[in-house]
C-alpha cells in the first residue's frame, strides 16, 4: 500500500517539477521575445529617424530623438524585467505551497492508512483474545486459579478495546469543537493513584515505581485527564520491556503540580520528539514496527494539555528509555 502511494508520489514529482520548468522556460522565453522585439522597434524607429533627418550626425535635433528612442527602449526593457521578476516570484512562491500541500496531503493519506492497519490490528487482536477467553471458560471446566487468569486477560483486552474508543471519540470530538471543556477542581493525586492501581491489575507482572503526593488538586476536566494519565501509562508499559521499571510521579512546587511518567525502552530520537505528538504520527511503519497503536494516544495527551493551559515534554531517561512530564498550574 505505501509503495504505490510513494509511487504516486514519484509520478507527481515528476509531472509538477517539470510543469514548473515548463512554465518558468516559458516565462523566459516571453523576456527575450518581448526584448527583442523591443529592440527590433527601436533599430526601426532609429533607421526611420535617420532617413527623414539631414546631416543627422551634426544635428542636435537627431541626437535629441535618438536619446528619446534609447530611454524608451531601456524603460520596456526594465518594465519587462520587473514583470518578469513580479511573475517568476509569484510562480515560485505558488509551487511551494502546491508542493508541500502536495506532500502533506500524501503524507497525510499515508498516516491515514497506517491508522487503517493499525486500527483493525487493534480492534481484531482483543476481540479474538477475549472471545477465545469466553468459549475457553463455556467449554472447560477449569481450576479457579485458571479461570481467574483467563477473566482477568479478558478484561485486559477490554480495557483495550474501551481506551482505544475513548481515543478515537474524544478526539474527533475535540477536533471538531463538540466537546465541552468541564473544567472543576480535583484531587489530581487520587485520579492518577486509581489510574496507577487499575495499571497495576492489569499487568501485576510489571515493575512499578511510584511516588504520588497525596491531596494535590488543580483545575481541570476529569474524563480528559483521567484519558492523559492513561494514555502516557500505557504509552510507558508498550515501550518498556518486560522486566523494566515504570515509574510515575506527582509532585508540587510553590505554583506547579508535576506529573510524570518515565519508561525504560529504547528511547526516541531528538528529531522525533516532536513530531511524536502529531496524529496518526508514529515512529517506524506498520512493517517493521513491533509496538502496538494508532498513533492517537500521545497526539490526544498533546491537545489535553494544550486545552489545560499547559504543555507536555519528552526528555531522555537515564540510563535508557523516555520520561514524559507534564505541569499543571497549582489549583
Amino acid at each position: 500500500m505505501q509503495t504505490s502511494i510513494k509511487r504516486k508520489l514519484v509520478v507527481v514529482s515528476i509531472v509538477y517539477w517539470f510543469l514548473l520548468a515548463y512554465i518558468i522556460a516559458a516565462l523566459v522565453w516571453w523576456f527575450i521575445s518581448l526584448e527583442k522585439q523591443n529592440q527590433v522597434m527601436a533599430d526601426l524607429k532609429i533607421e526611420q529617424l535617420s532617413s527623414t533627418t539631414e546631416k543627422a550626425t551634426l544635428s542636435a535635433d537627431y541626437q535629441k530623438a535618438i536619446n528619446a528612442i534609447e530611454f524608451d527602449k531601456n524603460r520596456n526593457t526594465t518594465k519587462y524585467v520587473s514583470e518578469g521578476i513580479t511573475f517568476l516570484a509569484l510562480i515560485l512562491i505558488g509551487a511551494v505551497f502546491v508542493y508541500r500541500a502536495v506532500h502533506e496531503q500524501m503524507k497525510l493519506q499515508v498516516q491515514q492508512q497506517n491508522f487503517m492497519m493499525a486500527i483493525t490490528h487493534e480492534l481484531k487482536t482483543p476481540i479474538a483474545i477475549a472471545r477465545l477467553n469466553l468459549e475457553t471458560l463455556q467449554k472447560h471446566q477449569l481450576e479457579e486459579t485458571k479461570r481467574q487468569k483467563l477473566i482477568q486477560m479478558t478484561l485486559q483486552e477490554t480495557n483495550r478495546l474501551n481506551n482505544l474508543a475513548s481515543n478515537i471519540l474524544v478526539s474527533s470530538q475535540l477536533e471538531g469543537g463538540r466537546y465541552r471543556l468541564a473544567k472543576e477542581e480535583l484531587n489530581f493525586s487520587d485520579l492518577v493513584k486509581n489510574c496507577v492501581q487499575d495499571f497495576t491489575r492489569r499487568f501485576p507482572d510489571r515493575l512499578w515505581q511510584t511516588e504520588i503526593e497525596p491531596e494535590l488538586d488543580i483545575e481541570g476536566d476529569p474524563l480528559l485527564l483521567e484519558i492523559l494519565v492513561n494514555n502516557l501509562l500505557e504509552n510507558a508499559i508498550k515501550y518498556s520491556p518486560r522486566n523494566g521499571v515504570i515509574g510515575c510521579q506527582l509532585a508540587h512546587t510553590r505554583s506547579q503540580v508535576i506529573f510524570s511518567v518515565t519508561d525504560q525502552g529504547h528511547g526516541i530520537p531528538d528529531k522525533e520528539k516532536k513530531k511524536i505528538f502529531e496524529k496518526f504520527y508514529r515512529i517506524g511503519s506498520e512493517q517493521t514496527r513491533t509496538t502496538q497503536g494508532t498513533g492517537l494516544g500521545l497526539y490526544l495527551c498533546k491537545k489535553i494539555a494544550d486545552d489545560h493551559g499547559t504543555g507536555i515534554e519528552v526528555t531522555d531517561n537515564i540510563p535508557t528509555g523516555c520520561n514524559f512530564i507534564v505541569r499543571f498550574a497549582a489549583s
